[in-house]
């Protein structure tokens, strides 16, 4: 190297910048410490020297020479662990590797694999599977190195290429002291050798980068708690946990068949507690196998107490509880105590902003703290900015909470995020109040309700949790808390009315109300109560009954619009039946009157909206035209002075009613037009049963009409509008109504 580098006239620096090769690397070949340097660098040291094909070739055979070349692996060294005989599931995982192996049998760029996931999530279990089934595509050996990552002092990287090295063939004498040259070694070696390496349980990239071939037909296959993403030209395996039928296998394969089908319901309890986790699931399967007289639903039953379920799921020396306490060992600062706190979270997922609440850190360092749990496996985050405890971690999260703060701090730090909590609830639901409306410009927080969307999307986001927040608030006797949370919410209760949680919301408030003896509260909490047993439950005798203590309570004290709202609520309840028709009339009327003395415009086209729809039922069609006539004109008054909101979302339902009203009447385009007018207003809103409604009727229209293909896109519409609510038996009954326009077409072509 040194006398074709002289002739060449170059020195050594010049040759390394012509080359590409480091200088360091070309003084080890002119001192002899370097004898076998790879092929690509001896090639671009001849293309740099300019060297003819004779000296090209001398310098290649030259470097071939000096290369170690060991008789061959070392039997016993870095051998692969032993595998689990009753190994389960993975099964595109177990694929997915396959397919990589066969890349590298096609001596394509280096194979490397990653797999990541929380403690107990199995791995380990799945790397040494596939290196064991897949021994025919690397016949020059599978080798395996622990790479210590959750102990304190992690092995070196140096440290696991001298194990890989030796166990390959090399000489202890022949391995270079520096840990570069090691690497290069080892690449040099693994590049002409299909050899599977498995890099168990590494701590991050650091770590795993110098330990990775450039080239060659052989695979390396990396597992991690973290995901290692910054490893460059690698593909990831992340790892979740077994479905409910793999969990069933698990512990079938453990277990025997005998054992688990005689008691299938226990085998879906214990998955379900053990949250499908496969180191749970073996242990509970060891344990059986230890207890012979035990049933699963036994074992099941002794792991339904949260306070000892982690406790029991140990067996030898296998613990889920260790399991997650190496990578909580692994955690500092704001990471370690957002863990523990957000055990105090309600819900199943959160957000950056509840963790930064129980934290009291900034946003942007909740992130990070929230984004290296992930990486250790300590919560997933299913999309953008949620997080999601798995059920084991989060018990695991709350025994280091008990253990490491005082209940003094837990309680502290739980009534902060409940109190946080219900601030936004307010400020959230007041986007629908045409009372209030936007946030003050003086308040701020950790989320921002620019927009009546970004409030509906919090609402529904955090339903959970602020739901929590308010039981606790009302066990607490915070009464006048609870009030101001229920009554914030009426109008938003109007928009999402599928929500299931409504009544519990108002029971609470108006009880919370009445123990304050405010009736005026007490009545207008009662009157939201009747509108959900009404609309939401169904439970009509109820809602009426509600009504009428609101209306009672109103009449007390003197509130002319919370006797109209009552009155309204009360007419709803009834719900057309005709044996209470006149009733009804009579609610509704009185109802659009005492809402209209009231100055109650946002209300006032409700009652109205009724009315005419009791009218309509009672066949006095020609009323009910003129009334909602007269109802839609006012709404589109631009001098009306109820809330834009207001305005757009019962002048859709005006529309639709006043559709209805002429499609009794048989005037088919005037209810085409007023059914197409009421869409873009429910749109609005996304009222996907408003929708759903609408566009079944227009069909019905379009029909009359024998306008049967739009029907049929109104009519389908329709369909997918239901399903998406969750209405089947009204996806049925459209599926009729579609398959009797299909029918006499069918005919028509027989």
């Amino acid at each position: 190297m040194r006398s074709l580098r002289q002739a060449a006239q170059l020195t050594i620096e010049e040759l390394s910048h012509t080359s590409g090769v480091s200088v360091r690397a070309i003084g080890n070949m002119e001192r002899g410490v370097s004898r076998g340097p790879q092929r690509r660098t001896v090639e671009a040291l001849a293309e740099a020297l300019r060297l003819g094909e004779e000296q090209r070739a001398e310098l290649v055979e030259a470097a071939r020479t000096g290369r170690p070349r060991p008789a061959g692996p070392v039997p016993g060294a870095c051998e692969l662990p032993r595998g689990a005989g009753d190994f389960t599931g993975r099964v595109r995982e177990l694929e997915l590797l396959r397919r990589l192996a066969e890349q590298a049998e096609a001596g394509q760029a280096a194979v490397v694999a990653t797999i990541s996931g929380t403690g107990g999530i199995g791995k380990t279990a799945l790397a040494v599977h596939a290196a064991r089934h897949l021994a025919e595509a690397f016949p020059d050996g599978r080798y395996y190195v622990d790479l210590r990552g959750m102990d304190s002092v992690p092995l070196a990287p140096g440290a696991v290429l001298s194990r890989l090295l030796k166990a390959l063939g090399v000489n202890e004498q022949r391995i270079p002291s520096d840990e570069e040259e090691r690497a290069g070694l080892y690449r040099a070696l693994l590049a002409d050798r299909g050899c599977l390496i498995v890099l168990d349980n590494a701590i991050d990239e650091a770590q795993v980068r110098p330990l990775l071939p450039s080239g060659g037909p052989g695979m390396t296959i990396v597992t991690s708690r973290r995901s290692l993403a910054g490893l460059e030209g690698v593909r990831q395996i992340p790892l979740d946990q077994l479905s409910s039928r793999e969990s069933a296998g698990l512990l079938r394969a453990i277990v025997g068949a005998d054992r688990t089908e005689a008691d299938p319901d226990g085998v879906a309890e214990l998955a379900r507690l053990c949250g499908n986790l496969p180191l749970a699931m073996r242990i509970a399967g060891n344990r059986l196998q230890s207890q012979p007289g035990w049933t699963i639903s036994q074992l099941a039953g002794r792991l339904k107490d949260e306070e000892r379920r982690l406790e029991a799921l140990a067996v030898g020396d296998l613990a889920v509880a260790t399991a997650f306490a190496l990578s909580y060992q692994q955690l500092s600062g704001t990471a370690r105590l957002a863990f523990r706190r957000l055990a105090l979270a309600a819900a199943p997922d959160f957000g950056v902003p509840v963790a930064a609440v129980l934290t009291k850190a900034d946003l942007f360092e909740t992130e990070d703290a929230l984004e290296t749990l992930v990486e250790l496996g300590l919560l997933t985050s299913p999309y953008t900015g949620r997080y999601v405890f798995h059920d084991l971690v989060r018990l695991f999260a709350r025994a280091q909470l008990e253990q490491e703060e005082s209940i003094e701090a837990q309680q502290e730090a739980r009534r902060r995020m409940e109190s946080w909590l219900l601030e936004v609830a307010v400020v959230a639901g007041r986007w629908f109040d045409s009372d209030y409306g936007a946030p003050p410009p003086e308040w701020r927080s950790l989320v921002t309700l620019d927009s009546e969307q970004e409030a509906s999307d919090w609402l529904r986001a955090e339903e959970t949790a602020w739901l929590e927040a308010l039981r606790s608030a009302a066990q607490r006797g915070e009464h006048a808390a609870v009030v101001e949370v229920a009554v914030s919410l009426g109008w938003f209760a109007d928009i999402w009315k599928r929500w299931e949680h409504w009544r519990e919301v108002f029971e609470l408030s108006s009880h919370a109300a009445r123990a304050m003896g405010d009736r005026l509260q007490e009545a207008v909490l009662l009157n939201h109560l009747s509108e959900v047993l009404t609309v939401c439950e169904g439970r009509r005798e109820e809602g009426e009954a509600t009504a009428l203590r609101a209306l009672e309570l109103a009449c007390e004290v003197g509130d002319l619009r919370q006797q109209g709202c009552a009155l309204l609520y009360a007419s709803r309840a009834l719900g057309g039946d005709p044996a209470n028709m006149e009733r009804e009339l009579d609610y509704g009327r009185r109802a659009a009157d005492l809402l209209l003395q009231a100055g109650d415009l946002q209300r006032y086209p409700a009652a109205m909206a009724r009315y005419v729809a009791a009218l309509r039922v009672a066949g006095r069609f020609e009323e009910a035209l003129k009334c909602n006539l007269a109802l839609v004109a006012t709404l589109s008054d631009p001098a009306y002075g109820a809330s834009p909101a207001v305005i757009n979302l019962t002048l859709g339902s005006a529309l639709g009613q006043l559709g209805t009203t002429y499609l009794a009447l048989e005037r088919w385009e005037e209810a085409i037009d007023a059914y197409q007018r009421a869409l873009p207003h429910h749109a609005a809103y996304a009222l996907t049963w408003a929708l759903g409604l609408t566009q079944r009727r227009l069909g019905t229209a379009l029909r009359r009409l024998d306008r049967i293909e739009e029907a049929r896109q109104a009519l389908t519409e329709a369909a997918r509008l239901y399903e998406e609510d969750g209405d089947t038996e009204q996806v049925a009954e459209v599926v009729k109504e579609l398959e009797e326009i299909a029918a006499p077409s069918a005919t028509a072509e027989r």
